[in-house]
């Protein structure tokens, strides 16, 4: 197993960051963490690489203790927290971090994988933001690990960046590298992800493919474009659990979109742009969370990865 946590349990004082986790990831997987802020992620992300001592519970990795497996230059990670070196260029810091390392890649080639080949020579106090994620990323694949561990590792890019970050991305994971990488953009998880691990207060309360985790939340979305639209008239159409207003467009959450659309049809002539969409991953993700935090804890969608106690929230 490349990951293994069970039973990881971490507080800060009154603060329960983490309420007992248990994950498995198998080698050649590329594992998406979501949740909202404060859901436990980067507590866990810190105490599977060993920054931070679980209270209770374990982590190995390849069947090592963190230290032992970052030491041997299995784990590669880009964290958010941490400054680069300012007066040092990209590739003296790349040549730093590789001589941490037994058998480091070539400093071209880690600069190559992460696209700053054009960037060696410039100092790291003159890069833009997406530029910084990019030397953060070379950072954590100069070791030329078997697991990467990438927290919101695209924050600060453009659109043209973070495609060209995920593109190498295949292409290391098509090497059969293990990734683990938390993310706000859920676009990311949908396309790249084998897996989806949902946390809500500090437990895994959804664990499977991003499908899979979407089919857990049913209905259906209507946007239309409808001037001078009254929220209440449109809350009391049959088949509709919820109403968003912004501007002249509305957009309908449906347990029955059929009769929703016919109703809205015949209430609103004057209705236009009509579109029916499917639940994506963030309606999943908000209606998990949310039922999480009326209910305690979702039910995980695959047991085998995810063995999480289903107590109620203390």
């Amino acid at each position: 197993m490349a990951v293994h946590l069970s039973g990881l349990v971490k507080s800060y004082g009154d603060v329960h960051a983490v309420r007992g986790v248990d994950l498995d990831i198998a080698p050649g997987e590329v594992v998406a963490l979501l949740g909202p802020n404060g859901a436990g992620k980067s507590t866990t992300v810190d105490m599977l690489l060993g920054l931070a001592r679980p209270d209770q519970g374990t982590v190995a990795l390849f069947g090592a203790e963190p230290r032992q497996a970052v030491a041997q230059g299995h784990v590669g990670a880009m964290l958010q927290a941490g400054s680069l070196l300012p007066d040092a260029s990209v590739g003296e810091l790349v040549a730093m971090f590789a001589a941490l390392h037994r058998a480091p890649l070539p400093v071209e080639e880690a600069l190559e994988r992460a696209g700053i080949a054009d960037l060696a020579d410039r100092p790291t106090g003159k890069l833009s933001g997406g530029q910084a994620q990019r030397v953060r990323f070379a950072l954590a694949v100069v070791p030329d690990p078997v697991l990467l561990v990438l927290d919101e590792p695209t924050v600060g890019m453009d659109v043209e960046s973070r495609r060209a970050f995920w593109a190498a991305m295949r292409n290391l994971t098509a090497a059969g590298r293990t990734v683990l990488f938390a993310t706000h953009y859920l676009d990311e998880a949908d396309d790249y992800a084998d897996r989806v691990v949902l946390m809500r207060s500090g437990r895994i309360i959804a664990d499977g493919t991003a499908a899979a985790i979407k089919n857990q939340v049913s209905g259906r979305r209507i946007g239309a474009r409808l001037p001078g639209a009254d929220e209440a008239r449109l809350r009391a159409l049959p088949g509709v659990f919820d109403v968003a207003v912004r501007g002249d467009r509305v957009t309908l959450h449906c347990t029955d979109a059929d009769a929703a659309l016919r109703a809205l049809l015949s209430a609103y002539e004057q209705a236009r742009d009509l579109e029916v969409r499917s639940v994506d991953l963030e309606d999943a993700v908000v209606a998990l969370t949310s039922a999480a935090d009326d209910q305690g804890t979702a039910a995980p969608t695959d047991p085998t990865h995810s063995r999480n106690d289903q107590e109620s929230r203390s």
